[in-house]
């Protein structure tokens, strides 16, 4: 999780992430949903949209490093920007990454992302890190809601799928 929060997280800190997921699923309107990736019926990881306007939202996601390389975050993804367009109405997801995590930058692209530039995030020390920005608009062939369910569960066939992390 180094590259989602800048450190790693402490178990006190990791359950504080999700009552505040938790709480905020109960919002209205509702501005985040979060979801756990799953494979083979295990939780590997989390992808979560967040509602930043009314028609703009960023996605963001980690996995186990075990499970990375198998296609899981862009399934993912592409089933949450699926999502997005649809369901929760927005036109624009956005979602950027470490520079020194370029496989984020490969999911992105792969879910139909693209490069848009840089944006400046500070650490704790002061550093300026200019992380990866990438964007997707409502009509993306790739999020063509047409194309299966949007969340699987891990029942599905192909073993991997999105199940909400509030059912």
């Amino acid at each position: 999780m180094r590259h989602t929060t800048g450190k790693p997280l402490t178990l006190d800190q990791a359950h504080e992430k999700i009552r505040t997921a938790l709480a905020r699923a109960a919002e209205t309107p509702r501005a985040q949903w979060s979801w756990g990736i799953l494979a083979a019926d295990k939780m590997i990881g989390l992808i979560s949209l967040r509602r930043r306007t009314p028609s703009m939202g960023t996605i963001s996601y980690v996995l186990r490093e075990d499970t990375w390389g198998h296609g899981y975050a862009t399934h993912a993804a592409q089933q949450v920007a699926a999502l997005a367009f649809t369901t929760a109405g927005l036109t624009r997801l956005e979602a950027m990454h470490h520079p020194d995590n370029p496989a984020s930058g490969r999911v992105l692209a792969k879910a139909g992302f693209t490069r848009v530039g840089t944006s400046d995030r500070h650490t704790e020390d002061g550093a300026t890190v200019p992380y990866e920005l990438y964007a997707l608009e409502t009509g993306s062939t790739s999020t063509s809601p047409g194309t299966g369910p949007l969340l699987r569960d891990a029942e599905h066939s192909d073993g991997c799928g999105v199940r909400d992390a509030y059912e």
